[in-house]
């Protein structure tokens, strides 16, 4: 695997951004893309990538420096780390989750002692990071969360099982979304902190997935887990307040990545039936080819403008769950049409693991699916302009 060709600059984006954008180009020239394919196959990155991540300042831009972090809330950092990691096809290690999915709900709902007690290590690679939402019985539907935690005094008894939980391996935090008031609905559920090594936390198998191999995703299991009342993130009863406010922010990281992996997908296509022959002549001569290439670009180009605004408005404080539900289901809908069409040109060659874009078809699938279903993003659009 080499990393894609450097892309063109954007109104987006300051002398900043770029020359952040420089060392995330090097670091996965350097420190993921040599390692990818073993990763794939052993089905997790390797630990001390995480810790390399951390000393290149990859990690917690958005955390207080006092804490090792980059000190900035400018969510455009993060967004070309996102954009440069879907280019190069890199989907193991998920840096994205710990930053942006993760990252806000230690940095606003953390109290000073958990911060102390996290966030170095959160910036340093030492601790990785997950949220365990998704139950076997609850997946977008948030308001059927079975997992309890009872209020035990000093502290809360923690039963109940997760599942499809990325860095589900190797994560040294969890972030667990739990029913503490036996009411239905979403009152009642907080978000408890459950660390590595503690009595009844099992992991189940890393789950064996079409795509993004190289990416740990697990079952995780609760059994009469004692979670001290100190491990309580923000108020009791208030996650899903928490969860819905910051969802805009993973879907629109999702947006971002779909958007660059169907730019660079199409610039590997592009030069491919350039090169590639067919009748005595390149594929790019034949006018249906063309005709594809203008569309994707075209479709491309469109998406571009729109997720490139929503970031500008999410670094300003002004995108709302609307505008981010909007780019998540575009751009990953783009994303699965362009990777499909893109194969199709590829022929037989588009076929083989080899070729990127065969990698791409299966990494780019699940996208539609998490962080909120392409349905439920419409479902939200829909209630909003209907009400």
């Amino acid at each position: 695997m080499t990393a894609p060709e450097r892309t063109p600059e954007r109104p987006l984006y300051g002398p900043d951004h770029e020359a952040f954008r420089e060392t995330v180009r090097t670091f996965l020239t350097k420190e993921v893309l040599p390692h990818h394919e073993r990763w794939e196959r052993d089905g997790v990155v390797d630990r001390e990538v995480w810790r390399s991540a951390g000393r290149q300042g990859l990690l917690g831009m958005a955390v207080d420096e006092e804490y090792g972090g980059g000190g900035t809330p400018d969510f455009r950092y993060s967004a070309v780390l996102i954009e440069e990691f879907a280019r190069a096809g890199a989907s193991g290690l998920a840096l994205s989750l710990h930053n942006d999915i993760v990252g806000p709900y230690l940095t606003r709902l953390a109290n000073d002692e958990q911060k102390r007690r996290w966030l170095p290590g959160f910036t340093s690679g030492d601790l990785v990071t997950a949220i365990a939402m998704t139950e076997p019985g609850a997946g977008s539907d948030l308001q059927g969360i079975r997992t309890t935690a009872v209020d035990r005094g000093d502290h809360y008894l923690l039963n109940g099982a997760k599942t499809f939980i990325s860095n589900g391996v190797l994560a040294d935090l969890v972030v667990v979304v739990a029913r503490t008031t036996p009411e239905g609905g979403s009152g009642g559920q907080s978000l408890l902190v459950v660390e590595r090594g503690t009595a009844g936390f099992e992991r189940g198998r890393n789950l064996d997935k079409i795509g993004q191999k190289a990416q740990d995703t697990a079952e995780l299991f609760f059994t009469d887990v004692r979670v001290p009342k100190e491990n309580l993130l923000g108020e009791e009863n208030q996650a899903f307040a928490y969860l819905m406010g910051n969802l805009a922010q993973e879907r629109l990281a999702i947006a971002v990545g779909a958007a660059a992996a169907a730019e660079e997908i199409l610039d590997v296509t592009t030069r491919y039936v350039k090169e590639r022959e067919a009748f005595g002549k390149p594929l790019a001569k034949l006018q249906h080819v063309r005709f594809e290439i203008a569309e994707m670009a075209t479709e491309n180009a469109v998406t571009r403008a729109f997720v490139d605004r929503c970031v500008a408005d999410h670094s300003d404080g002004r995108l709302d769950a609307v505008h981010a539900s909007m780019a998540k289901w575009w751009a990953t809908e783009l994303n699965k049409r362009v990777v499909d069409r893109c194969l199709q040109l590829h022929g037989g060659y588009g076929y083989m693991s080899e070729y990127k874009v065969a990698r791409a078809f299966l990494d780019s699938r699940i996208q539609t699916i998490y962080g909120g279903t392409t349905e439920i993003m419409k479902e939200i659009i829909g209630r909003s302009l209907l009400r």
